[in-house]
């Protein structure tokens, strides 16, 4: 009778350990992929019964049924010239080439008017305003100004771009407002866009861009006059301008003799 008990009460904890689990949570011995999510590895070459023997799937001959060059590389023409290389070049594409929005200020002067731009000497108008209020679309690699309906222009207006035009410097500094150019590198130029702070703004660094922006003429935002006139000057920017323009009072060495 005692054994017969035990054996019995054996059964249930035996059963209530079978079901404990029933819930949907995760342990290590129910852990498998999802359905479908693998599958039998194809054998190939195990006997003509298996469907893929013999040719292991590759029919017979030709060149996809050889090993090594069994699928040729897009373009291919079997061994023929192909058309890629029948049809002569043409030109190049410049890798150091820059596409810059051009915004005209006739335009600028219409979305002032509407309330859709606003601009003051310590907040000026920059990438970030003219892409968020929709005068332009795209800020490609940088924005320029451009002088196309600036009689137009009767009030002062105050622009940070990376570029703009000799006469659309003389009409807004001719209707008391202010433009500088500052330079932007990609990531520099995608901060401006999202308004970000925390990081420093790269520097020209090819010949070509410090002469441009350490230019008054240009109205180049490394140009003395500049850091002069601008509010809020970066003590970085100052030191950048002293070493940028070194270059002015230096003279070239004077060439050895040979012996």
């Amino acid at each position: 009778m005692l054994f017969a008990v035990a054996r019995l009460s054996g059964n249930v904890i035996r059963r209530q350990s079978r079901f404990a689990n029933t819930d949907s949570s995760t342990t290590l011995w129910n852990l498998r992929p999802n359905k479908g999510a693998t599958s039998t590895q194809k054998r190939l070459g195990r006997g003509r019964s298996s469907g893929l023997g013999k040719t292991s799937g590759r029919g017979h001959k030709g060149q996809k049924a050889r090993s090594g060059n069994g699928k040729p590389k897009p373009g291919f023409e079997g061994g023929q010239t192909p058309i890629t290389k029948l049809i002569p070049k043409r030109g190049f594409i410049n890798r150091n080439s820059r596409e810059f929005a051009s915004v005209n200020l006739d335009r600028i002067v219409y979305w002032i008017a509407q309330g859709r731009l606003s601009s003051s000497p310590e907040v000026p108008i920059t990438a970030r305003e003219l892409l968020l209020s929709g005068c332009i679309h795209n800020v490609h690699d940088g924005v320029t100004i451009l002088a196309s309906g600036s009689e137009q222009l009767k009030q002062p207006i105050h622009i940070v771009a990376s570029r703009a035009s000799k006469t659309a410097v003389k009409a807004i500094e001719a209707a008391g407002g202010t433009v500088f150019c500052q330079y932007y590198n990609r990531l520099a130029l995608r901060d401006c866009v999202k308004g970000r702070t925390d990081r420093i703004s790269a520097a020209p660094v090819v010949r070509k861009d410090i002469m441009w922006y350490t230019k008054w003429s240009n109205r180049g935002y490394l140009a003395p006059e500049s850091l002069d006139v601008m509010p809020n000057v970066p003590e970085r920017w100052r030191e950048l301008s002293r070493q940028l323009l070194v270059y002015k009072d230096q003279g070239f060495a004077p060439a050895k003799k040979r012996k």
